[in-house]
């Protein structure tokens, strides 16, 4: 499904940022588009900064049930900043409804993650696909063998030892016993 990712700009607060960028929306069903200006109030603007496939795959539905199991179910926005880049300082790569696969994202550190509640027509479009392809796992609990290792004793003196005692005991004692 196209999605389209808004980005807000705002007044930095700092002298070090000019401007504040935040994904604050995704537009279900959006068309081509190429930070496109939507709404300027003042100093803050929104732009429809891309629109990219959502795609959802039958092996990830377990990430996508842990997903919309959260309070507010969401989706995660991947962008990359583009060095010395002012008005569109972002490349977005990614939309994803996989909690963990933003969360490989997030661990590179190259790339901004954020997280944007989903639209109640998207989490129904999510939801059927969970409905239909979801199958859970049944957890194996791992068995040990019945063979007890504790009552042998490896690792008593060197094959390449010939003598009858016991290697590792030490010098003190062996003294002793030559007495």
């Amino acid at each position: 499904m196209p999605v389209g990712v808004v980005l807000r700009r705002t007044p930095g607060v700092t002298r070090w940022a000019r401007w504040s960028w935040k994904a604050t929306a995704v537009l279900p069903g959006a068309s081509d588009a190429h930070w496109r200006e939507l709404r300027r109030e003042g100093e803050v603007t929104e732009y429809h900064a891309a629109t990219l496939p959502l795609e959802l795959h039958g092996a990830e539905t377990e990430a996508y049930v842990h997903g919309l199991g959260a309070e507010v179910p969401c989706v995660y926005v991947v962008m990359r900043p583009i060095a010395g880049a002012t008005d569109r300082p972002f490349d977005v790569l990614l939309v994803t409804a996989s909690p963990y696969e933003a969360q490989d994202y997030c661990d590179s550190a190259e790339e901004v993650v954020e997280k944007v509640a989903m639209p109640q027509g998207l989490e129904a479009w999510v939801r059927d696909f969970v409905e239909q392809f979801h199958q859970d796992e049944v957890f194996v609990k791992r068995r040990r063998d019945k063979q007890r290792t504790d009552q042998q004793q490896d690792g008593i003196g060197d094959p390449r030892v010939q003598t009858s005692a016991d290697v590792y005991a030490s010098p003190a004692l062996k003294r002793r016993r030559m007495i």
